[in-house]
């Protein structure tokens, strides 16, 4: 909580839109990985779970499910707070969602992003055939050397809002978003943790024709 935390303020600095000189409703939309810190040291500690009770401990602040929320609480954020959970693109998922809000007018300024934190630090992983753990322990992302994902920890948040309000407002304007789309492969792949080639092209698809960019005139993926 406290690095999303910490990033979520360094991104409404760089913005330059404190939220207390803000006029208008600030969302926040953020997911986070498994809480290790509150598995290993908080829940792992008997005499701490006796005398402070379970649900006191993982209530105030420890818990995934306080993410947003408690962040919104400390900045005195008063648009949609909304925690984010679909696995590896919880944050691509929580940018477009806070689109979706900005574009219906929930919020006037949106920030959307994820942390995770990988506790112990540097620890390996066992390989296990099937499963979405790289073989060479490489991450090789759109190449046909590809064996799997390599874990690590981070945070990252960015500031949402909608063009013209930019615009208007003179923000210093790193990319426009034109368009998204989110959806699901449902059973369509080999198994439960391969990738859909065919859902996935579904989504591109689905985002290029929100966005009304020519496929021809895509230079980077």
């Amino acid at each position: 909580h406290r690095h999303l935390l910490e990033c979520v303020w360094e991104a409404l600095e760089d913005a330059g839109h404190p939220p207390e000189k803000f006029a208008g409703a600030i969302g926040l939309f953020a997911g986070c990985g498994m809480g290790a810190y509150f598995m290993r040291n908080i829940a792992s500690i008997p005499e701490l779970v006796r005398s402070s009770g379970l649900f006191l401990l993982r209530h105030t602040g420890n818990d995934k499910d306080f993410l947003t929320t408690r962040i919104s609480y400390l900045l005195n954020l008063r648009g949609p707070s909304v925690g984010v959970q679909t696995a590896c693109s919880t944050s691509l998922v929580a940018v477009h969602l806070a689109c979706q809000s900005l574009l219906v007018g929930e919020c006037d300024m949106a920030m959307a992003g994820g942390v995770t934190i990988d506790i112990p630090q540097a620890q390996g992983y066992v390989y296990e055939e099937g499963e979405i753990l790289s073989r060479d322990v490489h991450c090789r992302a759109f190449d046909h050397r590809s064996s799997g994902s390599v874990l690590t920890s981070g945070a990252g948040v960015v500031v949402l809002r909608r063009l013209a309000d930019a615009r208007a407002d003179g923000d210093h304007i790193y990319a426009v978003i034109r368009g998204s789309a989110v959806n699901n492969d449902g059973d369509q792949k080999v198994g439960y943790l391969a990738p859909s080639v065919d859902g996935q092209a579904r989504c591109m698809a689905e985002a290029l024709a929100v966005s009304g960019v020519d496929p021809p005139s895509v230079a980077f993926m």
